[in-house]
């Protein structure tokens, strides 16, 4: 499966399609743009052969929009993502921060399958962003393709999500070293090793003990090979007892995950644990429900589209997460 909407919001704030020259734009007027406060803009061209760069486009919202009332960015497509990173849009950005002193949610890359599938997008050093908006609260990125992101310290970011079909452990690590103390919200798309997901659940240490992360409430770890080692380790993982909602779905989680983690650290004080796309037994489905349900945990057990294929040769099982390419 690949990801096949476009976001709906950021920051708290509906996501708004900014009318560009190169998309009709010329007939827009400041009378039909929303207040530059009251939604997530989202600047993108087109994925192939755009007429206009990101940047030129950028530059189009700049002389339309108040700047220093806008609250939320959304990077959307940029000409051939499949080939080369963002650096142009990291520049531009960067270029204007002082005049975006209010912007506080920033996602770069929602480009969705039709215009370049996540493990194509390329991307760059996100961490630049962080650094140079340090009222930062979220960041998200998609695409994992040349994604670094050294460890960094910034006291103000809420909310960090990264979206890939592949996280290379040098990326994860880097996370894991990052001095966050602001950070509530979590959520890792850890992908494949097919689409360079190389990470293990020990690159993941620092994040589950919990110590660079002491307000963190929601984490997801999630849309991975690895779903089971995952969730062994999360079984005696200091961070669970002060989450509020933990999310492993989308990847290939079985029964023997399921039960380490049932078997390990009480989960009754979640409010919610999502499992959605799963393979798990019927028996497993109902033991979780048991469980977890009357403690008052909601639980998500969709298996969604999760499937198998098996080799009629040998007998070998093929599971997969949910997006990959």
């Amino acid at each position: 499966m690949t990801v096949g909407d476009h976001l709906h919001e950021l920051g708290g704030l509906p996501a708004f399609d900014f009318p560009t020259a190169d998309s009709g734009g010329s007939e827009r007027s400041a009378a039909t743009l929303p207040a530059a406060d009251s939604v997530a803009w989202r600047i993108g061209v087109d994925s192939y052969d755009s007429s206009v760069s990101w940047a030129e486009s950028f530059a189009e919202f700049a002389d339309a929009v108040d700047l220093t009332e806008v609250r939320a960015l959304i990077v959307g497509c940029w000409s051939d993502a499949y080939d080369k990173g963002p650096d142009e849009i990291f520049e531009a950005l960067l270029a204007a921060k002082d005049r975006l002193p209010n912007l506080r949610a920033l996602f770069v890359g929602d480009i969705v399958g039709e215009e370049c599938e996540i493990s194509w997008i390329n991307q760059g050093q996100v961490t630049l962003l962080l650094e140079g908006f340090p009222e930062l609260t979220e960041l998200g990125v998609r695409g994992g393709q040349e994604l670094r992101f050294p460890a960094i310290r910034h006291t103000h970011l809420r909310k960090l999500t990264v979206e890939t079909g592949g996280l290379e452990a040098e990326v994860v690590r880097g996370i894991a070293a990052s001095d966050l103390p602001a950070l509530t919200h979590l959520d890792l798309w850890l992908g494949t090793s097919e689409y360079g997901g190389d990470a293990d659940a020990a690159d993941l240490a620092p994040i589950l003990a919990g110590t660079r992360l002491p307000k963190l409430t929601h984490l997801a770890l999630r849309n991975s090979e690895i779903q089971d080692d995952i969730c062994t380790a999360l079984a005696s993982a200091p961070v669970v007892a002060r989450l509020d909602v933990l999310d492993v779905s989308m990847g290939v989680l079985t029964d023997d995950g399921a039960a380490a983690l049932l078997s390990g650290q009480p989960l009754s004080h979640l409010s919610f644990l999502d499992l959605h796309h799963n393979y798990l037994s019927t028996a497993m489905r109902e033991r979780l429900t048991q469980t977890l349900e009357p403690a008052g945990v909601r639980l998500n057990l969709d298996p969604d589209d999760a499937d198998e294929d098996e080799d009629e040769d040998d007998g070998t099982v093929w599971r997969f997460v949910a997006v990959g390419e």
